[in-house]
């Protein structure tokens, strides 16, 4: 795990030394690629209900391309409903990766993103009470796209935007799949904030 994100984190320097020097060429300053922001993620589905956050911290490559790091905490509550006992299940993950969005128009993107993540579960069985808790990790890696209410290029104004992204890695302990291994639907609505704008308006695609 700990050389995963290590490549991450080479991968994403690397990109934004090579980025900084087109700039120092091009127009904007390194600082003026720089944004922050997240999202909140709401999931219902097959007796499932997840709430999480996704706090963000990136650059943006070029007018088309934002890539960054970002970290992860998510609750999760799942019941099962097809026996007498409605057994339960409730469980933490935190964890963090990296991510990719490309922008083929201003208000729509494409997005990969690679997560590792550590989860604690708390299993509470029906009727008897009884309880039981265990620990796992898992890889995730998503993809998806969404919407966005329009993206300037690099450090233009801050944009809200809504993602729908499915793990196809379907680790058996990710925590965006269910209990029989099929994969959860995310949905994460956040906002990107350029962190040093320009006083110079950005051009529109």
């Amino acid at each position: 795990m700990k050389k995963i994100m290590m490549t991450w984190a080479l991968a994403f320097a690397a990109t934004a030394v090579m980025a900084q020097d087109k700039e120092e060429k091009e127009g904007p300053s390194f600082k003026e690629n720089l944004f922050t922001g997240g999202s909140v993620s709401l999931t219902f589905f097959n007796n499932t209900f997840l709430i999480g956050a996704n706090p963000v911290f990136g650059y943006s490559v070029a007018d088309w391309v934002d890539a960054g790091i970002v970290v992860n905490y998510t609750y999760t509550s799942y019941r099962d409903y097809n026996f007498i006992l409605n057994d339960k299940l409730r469980q933490k993950v935190y964890g963090g990766g990296g991510f990719v969005k490309l922008y083929p128009v201003r208000f729509l993107f494409l997005q990969a993103q690679y997560e590792y993540n550590f989860i604690r579960q708390k299993y509470i069985q029906g009727g008897t009470g009884y309880t039981e808790r265990a620990k796992g990790e898992a890889p995730s890696f998503l993809v998806g796209g969404g919407y966005t209410s329009g993206r300037e290029g690099r450090g233009g104004e801050p944009f809200y935007y809504l993602a729908v992204l499915f793990d196809v890695n379907r680790n058996i302990l990710s925590p965006y799949t269910d209990e029989y291994n099929n994969i959860i639907p995310i949905i994460r609505a956040g906002l990107q904030i350029p962190l040093f704008q320009g006083s110079e308006p950005r051009r529109r695609r």
